[in-house]
């Protein structure tokens, strides 16, 4: 596993022994990254279910202004910060031990314009729970024209829309695909009419 492009450029990372964590391939995240690149620098970037920390650090690489990361596995979090320390990266970053549930319940302030979910594939719940909860608080979690990824098994099905969020993009590569999603925005008010008497 490595960085694929930006300032770490081929740099290696550590992935978590065993099964329990499975970071994202590096051709999928290339995939990823190319669909992303016009907006990831300077974006505010948020991991969820972040294990190594792959696609964060790769989004740090790229010129992510700031990520979070939200893992609460201890055994992935030593790694996240292994792979943080061994590119020497020691800010723009925030790492959250926290449930992801948790995590989006709380009203944080930050807005994140990307947002990149990858739960345990088998964990169905937990995409629905957590696309749920970021349909329902779009509008106090997401910048304006943020966008949600989640990536999932080929064959698993998502939802077209959670709460205000729809899914405007499907990649499918090999037996993995990414779901792209966006907020509905709420519509333009009307301008003001005057008359004239």
């Amino acid at each position: 596993m490595r960085i694929i492009a930006g300032t770490f450029r081929s740099r290696p990372l550590q992935a978590p022994p065993g099964l329990a964590t499975r970071p994202t391939s590096d051709r999928l995240r290339e995939t990823l990254f190319n669909v992303l690149a016009p907006r990831i620098g300077g974006a505010v970037f948020l991991d969820l279910y972040a294990g190594s920390g792959a696609v964060g650090i790769e989004a740090i690489s790229r010129g992510a202004a700031h990520v979070t990361f939200v893992e609460r596995a201890p055994a992935a979090q030593k790694i996240l910060r292994a792979n943080l320390a061994g590119l020497a990266i020691n800010a723009g970053f925030k790492i959250q031990n926290s449930n992801v549930a948790q995590f989006l319940r709380k009203s944080s302030g930050a807005l994140f314009d990307l947002v990149f979910l990858d739960p345990p594939y088998d964990a169905g719940e937990e995409y629905t729970t957590a696309l749920n909860l970021l349909g329902a608080a779009s509008q106090r979690a997401l910048a304006p024209e943020a966008i949600v990824i989640a990536e999932h098994r080929r064959k698993q099905t998502l939802n077209p829309s959670y709460g205000n969020l729809h899914r405007y993009r499907l990649l499918e590569q090999g037996d993995a695909a990414l779901s792209f999603y966006q907020a509905a925005q709420p519509p333009a008010p009307a301008p003001e009419t005057t008359s004239e008497n």
